[in-house]
């Protein structure tokens, strides 16, 4: 991109952190998934006032096209290679074969002293912390998983919302919402819900937790599968927000007094609770513990 080809020979302090905070908060930009959620918000609301879509609707959906083909067309291996390090002295010299360790951000290959505490160095181009392994990776993930887990039941039993007209409440569960767009005819868009509400998460759970136990018994069956499972996982988690979106909306949008209200429900708490905790397991778990498990990388956690 032209911001990185930018005066390229000059130091420009932040820039390279700036590029660092933009990788990290990629998984977090959910604008495609915000927009689903205004879909099933709307054919959720047309029953109850006249809805009429504006101009900043277009524009909405113009932002989300331009970001994926921004996303797209950006190589990050060569902006990361135009993003020179600050400092060469943490550079690897070509003498020193030993005590490598490429950057987990900007897959720089820096040099680790051996008396130097790995989880105190950092990257000289990006400043990530580097190390060879996550730290504690099993130990976190393990507890996060659990956690979700324990929130997926109050998640699928209470309800997200609840809708009162003319003083009387009908509470709404997540697979009650899926219900509710087949009774609508709505095929294709309950299929989407019921997907990213129900089975993503369900399935996130078990398969995170196969990878965990897979690893803790040094399994070496289909080392390329799993790792292949670790990286669905990553892509797919951050889907599950489009209920929390939904509910947002519409008990923002629907307060129309006496007359008709929508209030958020506690299993939509529980429920944005097991994405998110879902999705920061997927960042904690380390997937070359995967091979180190079975014995094909030299490092071991």
């Amino acid at each position: 991109p032209w911001w990185a080809r930018w005066r390229s020979e000059k130091r420009s302090p932040g820039r390279n952190p700036l590029y660092r905070l933009f990788d990290k908060l990629h998984p977090w930009a959910m604008t495609e998934i915000f927009l689903l959620g205004v879909l099933v918000s709307y054919t959720k609301i047309v029953d109850l006032a006249t809805v009429e879509i504006g101009p900043s609707m277009y524009a909405f959906v113009g932002l989300i096209v331009t970001m994926i083909a921004a996303d797209t067309a950006v190589d990050t291996h060569d902006v990361w290679e135009r993003l020179r390090p600050s400092r060469t002295d943490a550079l690897p010299a070509a003498t020193e074969a030993h005590n490598w360790v490429g950057c987990h951000t900007c897959q720089l290959l820096c040099h680790l002293p051996a008396s130097t505490d790995h989880h105190a160095a950092a990257c000289p181009r990006c400043g990530s912390s580097l190390h060879r392994r996550k730290r504690d990776s099993l130990n976190r993930t393990a507890a996060l998983l659990i956690t979700a887990a324990m929130l997926y039941i109050p998640a699928n039993v209470y309800p997200i919302m609840t809708f009162i007209s003319l003083g009387s409440g009908e509470p709404s569960t997540i697979i009650g919402g899926v219900q509710e767009l087949i009774a609508y005819n709505m095929w294709p868009l309950a299929l989407i819900v019921f997907v990213a509400s129900i089975l993503v998460p369900m399935l996130k759970l078990i398969s995170m937790t196969y990878l965990l136990l897979s690893v803790r018994y040094r399994s070496q069956w289909r080392l390329r599968d799993r790792t292949l499972i670790y990286r669905m996982n990553e892509f797919v988690g951050r889907w599950s927000m489009v209920d929390v979106f939904v509910v947002t909306m519409l008990a923002a949008l629907v307060q129309f007094g006496s007359l008709a209200k929508i209030l958020p429900g506690p299993g939509i708490i529980a429920f944005a609770g097991v994405v998110v905790l879902t999705m920061i397991a997927a960042l904690t778990f380390d997937s070359r513990l995967i091979w180190d498990a079975a014995g094909a990388n030299d490092e071991r956690n």
